[in-house]
């Protein structure tokens, strides 16, 4: 077989198949592989006509199918099928070569897989991959990590095949080294968990405390999608609550099943937030959000619990309410991209990757599930700062998110009073309030430890550790 093909995917799967169109239908000759042959044949007859593909059977006449330097995308489960799909492919492979795994793999196991195939003098990219199916297809967020030398032979294309920014600019860019592509993915699956599940609160609120109907919040969302909370989950939200379900005629939203399900992704982002001590605060209550939801017998026995009488608002009253909620979600939404840009900083410092806070920004403009008008002024404050300790540091939104801090307590204010769980409103809050605090009880903790552990402490009077040696009444302090 000629070395025709300038790209190949392997694993034709939803994602698989329509980024190997995305490809051809870019001018690119794709080489198709799949452990099942009939997904191959299947492709190329439904879609053959979109460009030019070279289907293939066995591993050996795939790679054979590829020009040099061979470039060749993984588009299977992430884990142990990713693995068994390098160790068949590598053998036949020489070096200058690039593997890519588009999956959401653990960016653990992509450091792994990249130092033992640069061993080999293969290259090993893992790119996270966001858009879903219609995001490969027509133009996905694409976050690409592993060497230089991989992206300056891989990188034209991804540009060529990615999503567009308003401006123009791909949304596709160098990461980092080894695991930084798909670092930087797992943040992002992170913050599009807080921002769902802040968009879900929202909606309680409006729902039960405003007492508007699914329609109406539709109406809502719609509205606020043409100002500054103007993104991609706010418009298929009033999408989702517009909908009326065939079948029964009633709202589609009150039809659905309230238990959440998740891949993992979210969780890795707390996890490993945990080990680089950063703290995700509204993050982790999405995840745990989404993890409370599903314990349906838990909640069934816990459903005759005492509460709080609803107190029903007038029209005028509901109104002004919305509008604060409005702001507390505004606010908390700049708290989550907060804590998810504190920990890519923390992960670039931590793995020595040089991560371009600006340049991660400007990538999730287009394509991407958490793509939102105001990544563009994210992007701004770290193009002017780029050691900028925080997005709260930022003049601009400070001033935001002081101007909202008023609606935002009274909203919480309400939803604690009338019995809502707004665990990400308040988790948000929380973090903002502990991040102007002065002082925080943690001096109390500390001397806690001391006290049961002699795990020591610091002082605000002098340099060094201490600790006291607690006795009854009298205490004596030493130098540790």
């Amino acid at each position: 077989m000629s070395s025709t093909a300038q790209i190949g995917v392997t694993g034709l799967a939803v994602m698989g198949s329509n980024l190997a169109r995305n490809f051809a239908r870019n001018g690119y000759t794709v080489a198709v592989h799949n452990r099942t042959a009939a997904k191959t044949t299947a492709l190329v007859e439904e879609f053959g006509h979109e460009g030019t593909f070279v289907a293939t059977e066995s591993a050996k006449e795939f790679v054979d199918a590829l020009e040099r330097p061979r470039r060749l995308i993984i588009m299977v489960k992430a884990g142990e099928p990713t693995d068994a799909v390098i160790h068949e492919f590598a053998p036949l492979l020489e070096p200058g070569d690039v593997i890519i795994d588009g999956g959401n793999a653990h960016f653990e196991d992509t450091r792994r897989r990249e130092k033992e195939l640069r061993e080999q003098g293969i290259h090993f990219v893992g790119a996270g991959i966001s858009g879903g199916e219609e995001g490969a297809l027509l133009g996905p967020s694409i976050m690409p990590g592993g060497s230089a030398e991989s992206y300056a032979s891989l990188g034209p294309m991804l540009e060529k095949i990615s999503a567009k920014a308003k401006d123009g600019t791909p949304c596709v860019s160098h990461v980092g080294p080894d695991g930084a592509g798909h670092f930087v993915k797992m943040v992002h699956n992170g913050i599009e968990y807080a921002d769902m599940q802040l968009i879900a609160e929202a909606y309680h609120l409006l729902r039960d405390v405003a007492g508007y109907s699914p329609a109406r919040i539709a109406e809502t969302f719609r509205a606020w999608n043409q100002g500054r909370l103007d993104s991609y989950l706010i418009e298929i939200t009033a999408e989702v609550l517009a909908h009326t379900d065939a079948e029964t005629g009633r709202p589609f939203v009150d039809i659905v099943a309230d238990a959440a399900e998740q891949k993992g992704t979210g969780r890795w982002t707390v996890q490993i937030a945990l080990d680089l001590g950063v703290p995700v605060s509204g993050i982790a209550e999405a995840v745990f959000a989404r993890a409370v939801s599903g314990h349906a017998d838990l909640r069934t026995a816990a459903r005759g619990l005492a509460g709080p009488a609803a107190a029903p608002l007038s029209a005028e009253a509901a109104d002004a309410f919305a509008a604060q909620v409005e702001q507390a979600l505004y606010a908390s939404k700049i708290v989550s991209y907060t804590q998810g840009f504190h920990q890519i900083q923390a992960g670039s410092e931590e793995y020595g990757w040089g991560v371009d806070l600006g340049a991660v920004s400007s990538l999730w403009r287009g394509g991407c599930i958490i793509r939102a008008a105001f990544l563009d002024r994210i992007r701004t404050a770290y193009d002017a700062q780029p050691d900028l300790p925080s997005l709260l540091a930022d003049p601009g939104f400070a001033q935001e998110i002081g101007a909202a801090q008023e609606d935002w307590r009274a909203v919480l204010v309400a939803a604690v009073s009338q019995g809502i769980p707004v665990p990400a409103f308040a988790a948000s809050l929380a973090y903002y309030d502990a991040l102007r605090a002065e002082r925080l009880p943690a001096a109390l903790t500390q001397g806690q430890r001391d006290f049961f552990g002699a795990h020591t402490y610091r002082r605000t009077d002098r340099e060094g550790s201490f600790h006291t040696l607690w006795s009854g009444d009298r205490s004596e302090v030493r130098t540790a």
